[in-house]
């Protein structure tokens, strides 16, 4: 299987919820991380089965576009946009980059920067703000 079909592959079993294709996707091995969480890290893909099988089950709804994507090599750089509606009736809406390794197939280790998206922030002054210059203008 190539790289895109691998990725595609993906993004169907996201869209379908079906977690024994989303789970074939993944080496037994798999090593996934969250730089900007990373007490988020974790090895095996048992822990993907466990988040992706809670995430399908909260929402019947789950969806996720494959806004642009690039291989090279064996890696896959992938934007999402995922979607859905919580048990409770509140919307998720996240977005981000994945960046996946890939050997014999499947995806041996991600990098994820998938994030909700803030919809009503205080705008880039503000964040500039508070970021670049610790200062709060709440």
């Amino acid at each position: 299987m190539d790289l895109e079909s691998l990725l595609l592959k993906l993004k169907d079993a996201f869209n379908s919820r079906d977690i024994k294709s989303l789970i074939d996707c993944f080496e037994e091995g798999y090593y996934s991380e969250q730089p900007v969480h990373p007490d988020r890290t974790f090895q095996g893909k048992e822990q993907v089965k466990k988040n992706w099988s809670a995430n399908f089950d909260e929402m019947a709804d789950f969806t996720a576009q494959l806004l642009r994507f690039s291989i090279t090599n064996e890696s896959i750089w992938a934007e999402w946009e995922w979607q859905g509606t919580r048990q409770d009736k509140s919307k998720l809406l996240m977005r981000g980059v994945t960046i996946m390794g890939v050997e014999n197939n499947k995806i041996k280790w991600a990098r994820l920067y998938v994030e909700p998206v803030e919809v009503n922030g205080k705008g880039i002054e503000a964040t500039i703000e508070k970021v670049m210059r610790g200062k709060h203008t709440d």
